[in-house]
């Protein structure tokens, strides 16, 4: 009989657990088990497997092969365990030493042929990795650009199981090219001087990337609201490098790696079709569990166009991620959480026809179908946004103008300046944000003047605010106090706030 291990790495989302591969090669009739509750990809790995070995000129055992992937109770998936096996399987054959495997994690699937294909979540599953204590890990040449992220650990590009072979049984490879990744700094390709006129959405934007304050943006079309929305990122804090591994971890799980890049600091946008399920919005899958779009905009921006045209329920599914910064799917095979701290911006038109703006437009739109259009997006999720604002269509004056507006760089001054303040405010309480202040913060620590307080208690009790927005608008007039340089919330700063917030009834 005899026995061979290896390791690798199993997902279970965002978290990775550290599986050894055990092969056991006995005398008795050929057959194949593979244990360790695989999936159906896993299950094929046999065939994958077996091809790979004779075509690189190793002979398949002719006796009874039993694979283990342990901790058994996990759940595993996917084809990245087929290098981990093959591996484990030529040892136990004892057609390589067993020394050089040891310590040593082995991640990537098989062709036919032997060449090494790339797979989703290499980053995630090297930090788990790490976090176990292995510091040596194989990945495909494909993945190398990704894993060369982790820097305190010893990482081998293969993109041949010949070459993987050669270097067990040598020691000798060749040694890989190295990728230089210098973290980037914020990406200005889009700036906000493109845009003209809209200085009321211009502040509501600021303020939102401030405070990390949600958004909604109503109007024509041709106004500027995707402009808009697509340079808030422009302005917000270059990501710190826990940040950027996090947002850079989460695209790798979801197979949108070379969507972004690696070392890229900029916040993430992500702007999903409208026509989008709730499974794409929030994650989900039957078997392997992936990150929708409210996750790979984790730290950034989520960017939904036309949002009354959304099926219903995938709006109303963002309550959740939106009051705690993170999404939890249930599964059969477990639970799973994904981060989704980010900033949502919603876009619409006033009308179906798209041209009611209160300036003698042709708008073909009766008053019940405008009310019955923007009343798809529910009042729970209204209850969530804290910035509402009109555009009206772009003047002749602001087209005709020849100077540019105010930069993102110079606008991201000014929010890097607020945000500093908040984060010495808040030092010791646990968040960051003006939007993340506990509502028993809102009425003790951080109160707002007590003329600013009346203010907002004279609108509760007329009932044109709730109590979450009194403390919605709490929290923005923090956000404007911070830009304002005031030391806490003034009446004005609290009454701009009630104004960005219910400048549009709906």
């Amino acid at each position: 009989m005899s026995l061979a291990q290896t390791l690798s790495v199993a997902l279970l989302g965002l978290d990775g657990h550290i599986v050894t591969v055990e092969v056991d090669i006995a005398d008795g009739l050929p057959m194949y088990s593979l244990l360790g509750l695989p999936d159906a990809a896993l299950s094929e790995s046999r065939d994958r497997v077996r091809a790979a070995m004779v075509n690189c000129g190793e002979s398949w055992p002719n006796r009874k092969v039993t694979v283990s992937l342990s901790p058994a109770w996990l759940p595993k998936s996917g084809s990245s365990f087929d290098v981990a096996i093959c591996i484990a399987l030529l040892s136990a054959n004892q057609s390589i030493a067993t020394e050089r495997i040891r310590d040593v994690v082995f991640i990537g699937e098989l062709a036919l042929d032997g060449r090494i294909r790339s797979v989703r979540g290499v980053l995630p599953a090297l930090m788990a990795a790490y976090k176990a204590g292995v510091r040596t890990a194989v990945v495909p040449t494909a993945n190398y650009e990704e894993a060369s992220l982790m820097h305190s650990m010893e990482i081998i590009p293969m993109e041949h199981l010949k070459k993987i072979l050669s270097w067990l049984r040598t020691g000798e490879r060749e040694c890989a090219q190295e990728i230089d990744l210098a973290w980037q700094p914020n990406d200005d390709r889009l700036d906000f001087a493109d845009v003209a006129g809209q200085p009321q959405a211009r502040l509501a934007a600021e303020i939102a990337a401030t405070g990390g304050h949600h958004i909604l943006l109503i109007g024509p079309p041709g106004t500027g609201k995707t402009m808009i929305a697509e340079r808030i990122p422009t302005i917000m804090p270059a990501l710190d490098i826990e940040q950027a591994l996090e947002v850079t971890a989460v695209h790798s799980l979801a197979g949108t790696f070379a969507t972004r890049s690696p070392t890229s600091l900029t916040a993430p946008i992500v702007s999903p079709h409208h026509t989008t399920t709730r499974v794409a919005m929030v994650g989900g899958g039957a078997h392997a569990i992936r990150p929708g779009a409210c996750s790979l905009a984790h730290n950034g921006v989520l960017f939904i166009d036309e949002a009354p045209e959304c099926p219903p329920g995938v709006l109303d599914s963002l309550r959740q991620p939106l009051e705690a910064g993170s999404i939890t799917i249930a599964r059969s095979i477990g639970n799973v959480t994904f981060p989704a701290q980010f900033l949502l911006v919603l876009a619409a038109n006033p009308c179906p026809c798209g041209k009611f703006s209160g300036r003698g437009r042709n708008c073909t739109c009766t008053s019940q179908q405008v009310r019955r259009y923007l009343g798809k997006l529910s009042g729970p999720l209204m209850d969530r946004i804290d910035l509402r604002v009109h555009l009206d269509p772009v003047g002749r004056l602001d087209m005709a103008r020849t100077d540019l507006g105010e930069s993102s760089a110079d606008i991201r001054k000014r929010v890097i300046s607020a945000r500093a303040i908040a984060t010495e405010r808040f030092q010791g309480f646990g968040w960051s944000l003006n939007s993340q202040i506990p509502s028993r913060a809102l009425r003790s620590t951080f109160k707002p003047e007590r003329a600013a307080m009346s203010f907002l208690h004279d609108e509760l009790e007329s009932e044109r605010i709730t109590a979450r927005g009194l403390h919605k608008i709490a929290r923005v007039g923090w956000s404007l106090a911070d830009l304002h340089a005031h030391e806490i919330p003034t009446l004005e700063d609290i009454q701009q706030a009630h104004g960005l917030r219910s400048g549009i009834e709906l």
